[in-house]
Order: structure tokens, then C-alpha cells, then sequence
């Protein structure tokens, strides 16, 4: 829900901060109603409505009227109340747990048979499912459903902001997803892109309206199927937008992307303010429209290197970190610098509160690099979960290998998850031993 709080106002002299139930409900005890006609508002939507009508009015002489109210109304952003099993928002601000909490990265689609059944009944492929909000809620749900996970994740792709800001994105079946049409120079920065100034709440609502719909959707099915765990929105991270969209794969025209920012630097960062400022206003819609925790992932960390990383990638990620903890510093931010773990020890002195590491981090010195202030995320190998045709793979070897990564990175602080997502070929069995594993053998070890 919205709630919006007035502060203090220059209406000749200073008056003192206005009381948090709205302005037009303090204007009514004041002088100046009798002069500016304000009414009760019937929400908070209408109360600040109001209240820049009757500023507006006051100030209609001033030439910078606009200016003055914008800065007269401040928003305050509200978060949802914390679910009833709430594991994973105390792990990510080190608060004290009796279990250690997971969830995993892409724990919706690909392995489980159900659905690859709903793709088969509804006709519709991956990118497709995304525009249909009762698709999206269904697929977020399938995996909370099958396993005790502590979370579930918005079923959803990093390239929809891409497709946002007019980039085409395909999947013409076993290549993954594609951009045909990437940016061909530095000049269609500005001719195919929306400037910075057009980027606003009201563009990403727009755009993205069907993402915000579906987690309400989402919202409104956990509460009747009570499922009571975190709702986890996310984004990609604004490099690896800009990889995709002057690049068009993961897999092809790798150095694309940096020599755009070697050889373009100017239209290479002008790219990558647009992107940051819709990260933030996205991520900000999906906590309004109900997301418990945030995640951003950085997921082409692997192909940028230390330097262009810091002087580029690195303040996205810190001005995205910023504007989300200043507007809801009760909802836990986590950041993934997939294949960059070089990155970790600066992240951490942002304001994320947790930092995922991947499978090529040494779990002995995971904590010593990020230190006591965050919590950690993963970095669980999802090829146990894969069986192979000796058998080697069983719910007993996941067992053995969760204890491990337990005994090493400590089973406080930390949100058991993978260090890569799954792809595909994980079976069930093993995913729900992984699960468990966890589950028991922390408990076990905390409680001892």
C-alpha cells in the first residue's frame, strides 16, 4: 500500500513536520482552509492529489511552482509485512535462525515435469508464459509446492527490461533466449532507447505492467494455498543488460560488450544511467506490488573484467543499492556477481545485505572477503543434484555434500542456494534431499 508523508512546507514562514495522516487532513485544522477549500481524501492516493492542488494554488505565482511542490510532497515507500515463515528475511539481516533457510536459483521451470506438462497444455514457450500474468503465478508456484523451500522467486527473465525499452527478445528454441536486434552503434543509443529523461515510475508501470499484475497474482495465490515464505523479485544487473542488447547472446559476440565500453565510453555509460534508473523504479513497482526481498544479479559478471568492472558495472550496482535500501531498508537486498568474484569484497561494502557467491569462491575465505556486516548466499554445486549412470548421485551423497558446504561457511548468515543455476537435468529426488539436507543438518548443528 501507499503512504505518503508531507513535510515541512515555506508558506511564508517555516512550519513544523505535518503529521503523518496527510496534509489535506492537516489543512483542515489550519487558517489556510478556509482559503484553499481542502476536503478530507478518501486515500492516500487522493490525499496527495490534494495535496499538490492546494500547493499548487498557493504557489501559483511562483515560476517555479512545480519545482516547490515536488519538494513540499515526499513519498515514503512502504513494504510488505514479513510472511509468516520468515527464515530467509532474518538469514539476510543476521538476525539468529533455527534453521538455515534455502531457496535456489532457478527453482521454477526447466527440471520439473509439471512444467514442462503446463508448457505443453497452454502451447506457450518460455518468453510467451512471461506475458501472461496467470502463467507466470502458476510457474512461481510449482516448485513452493513440491519442495519445503523458504522462498519462492518471481518466475520471470533478466531481458524484460530490454524488452521494456523497445529491444526485441526471441527464443527460437535451443539457443536460448536472443536479442536479433542489438544495438548496431553507439548512435542508436539515443534514436532507439528513451532517454534518461522519459524514464520515470509511471514509463516502468507502463511497460511492465503485466510483471506487476502477475505478483499480485502470485500474492493472492500464496494467501489462498498457504504458501507462507517470501515472494523474491528481481532484475538483472545494468551490465549485463548492456551485454544482451549491443551484443544479442550469452554465447556469441562475447567482447561486444567491452569494446563498446572501451571504444564507446560516452554512449556506453549514457546506456547504463537509463538502465540503472529502470532497474531502480522496476525493482521498486515489484516491492509495492508485493515482493518481500530483491535481487539483483549481475549474471555476465564473467565478462567484463576487474578494471572496466569497478569503473562501470560496480556504480550501477552501488546507486542501484542506495535508492533501494533509502526507500525500504526493512526489505533484504541481495546481489549475485556471477563469474566475478573479484567484485565480492566491494559489494560488500555497499548496502546489499547479502552477497552471493558462486562455485569458484573458496568457501574458507568466503567470510573473511565480505566480512561480518552481510550475510552469504550459496554456492551449493547443482551438478550433485544431476545422476548420472553409475548411480554415484544419491540422496545420500547430496546429504554429505550439504553437511560440507554447511561446516564451511557456517550455518548462520547464510541462505543456502546454488552457485549456478539449475539447467534442466537435476532430478527431483535429489533437489528435495538437497532441501531437506540442509533443513535437518542445520538444525542439527544449531541446536548442538
Amino acid at each position: 500500500m501507499k503512504i505518503f508523508l508531507y513535510t515541512s512546507l515555506i508558506i511564508g514562514c517555516v512550519v513544523s513536520p505535518l503529521p503523518s495522516w496527510g496534509f489535506s487532513s492537516y489543512l483542515q485544522q489550519s487558517s489556510i482552509t478556509s482559503r484553499l477549500g481542502a476536503k478530507s481524501a478518501a486515500s492516500a492516493e487522493e490525499d496527495l492529489e490534494m495535496t499538490r492542488q492546494v500547493l499548487h494554488q498557493h504557489f501559483a505565482s511562483n515560476d517555479d511552482a512545480d519545482d516547490v511542490v515536488d519538494q513540499a510532497v515526499k513519498k515514503v515507500y512502504t513494504s510488505p509485512s514479513r510472511p509468516e515463515n520468515d527464515l530467509m528475511i532474518r538469514a539476510a539481516f543476521g538476525e539468529t535462525v533455527e534453521k538455515t533457510p534455502i531457496w535456489l536459483f532457478r527453482q521454477a521451470g526447466r527440471h520439473l515435469p509439471e512444467y514442462h506438462a503446463y508448457k505443453e497444455e497452454t502451447g506457450r514457450n518460455f518468453v510467451e508464459l512471461l506475458k501472461y500474468p496467470e502463467s507466470v503465478a502458476e510457474c512461481t508456484l510449482q516448485p513452493i509446492r513440491r519442495y519445503e523451500l523458504d522462498a519462492a522467486i518471481l518466475f520471470s527473465d533478466i531481458l524484460v527490461i530490454a524488452e521494456a525499452l523497445g529491444i526485441e527478445v526471441t527464443m527460437p528454441g535451443g539457443v536460448g533466449i536472443q536479442v536479433p536486434h542489438p544495438l548496431a552503434g553507439p548512435e542508436e543509443v539515443a534514436s532507439r532507447i528513451p532517454s534518461l529523461d522519459h524514464i520515470s515510475e509511471a514509463f516502468v508501470e507502463d511497460k511492465l505492467a503485466h510483471v506487476f499484475e502477475a505478483i499480485r497474482q502470485i500474492r493472492q495465490k500464496m494467501e489462498v494455498e498457504g504458501q507462507k515464505v517470501p515472494l523474491i523479485g528481481f532484475s538483472a544487473a545494468p551490465w549485463t543488460l548492456l551485454y544482451y542488447m549491443v551484443g544479442g547472446s550469452s554465447k556469441k559476440n562475447n567482447d561486444i560488450g567491452m569494446k563498446w565500453l572501451d571504444e564507446h565510453p560516452e554512449e556506453s555509460q549514457a546506456l547504463l544511467d537509463i538502465l540503472t534508473k529502470v532497474v531502480i523504479e522496476y525493482m521498486s513497482k515489484q516491492v509495492e506490488n508485493g515482493t518481500h526481498m530483491l535481487q539483483v544479479f549481475e549474471a555476465m559478471g564473467m565478462m567484463i573484467d576487474e578494471e572496466h568492472f569497478n569503473k562501470f558495472a560496480l556504480p550501477c550496482l552501488k546507486e542501484i543499492s542506495r535508492e533501494l535500501k533509502t526507500r525500504y531498508p526493512d526489505v533484504p537486498l541481495m546481489v549475485f556477481s556471477r563469474g566475478a568474484s573479484f567484485a565480492n569484497a566491494g559489494l560488500s561494502k555497499l548496502e546489499y545485505d547479502v552477497i552471493t557467491i558462486d562455485g569458484d569462491v573458496d568457501r574458507s575465505t568466503a567470510r573473511d572477503t565480505v566480512g561480518d556486516q552481510v550475510a552469504l548466499q550459496g554456492n551449493y554445486d547443482p551438478r550433485e543434484l544431476v545422476k548420472d549412470e553409475d548411480g554415484s548421485k544419491t540422496p545420500e551423497t547430496v546429504r554429505t555434500t550439504a553437511r560440507k558446504m554447511l561446516e564451511e561457511l557456517g550455518p548462520q548468515k547464510l541462505i543456502a542456494n546454488l552457485g549456478e543455476g539449475l539447467g534442466g537435468k537435476e532430478s527431483t529426488d535429489l533437489v528435495e534431499a538437497f532441501v531437506n539436507s540442509i533443513h535437518e543438518e542445520s538444525a542439527a548443528m544449531i541446536s548442538s
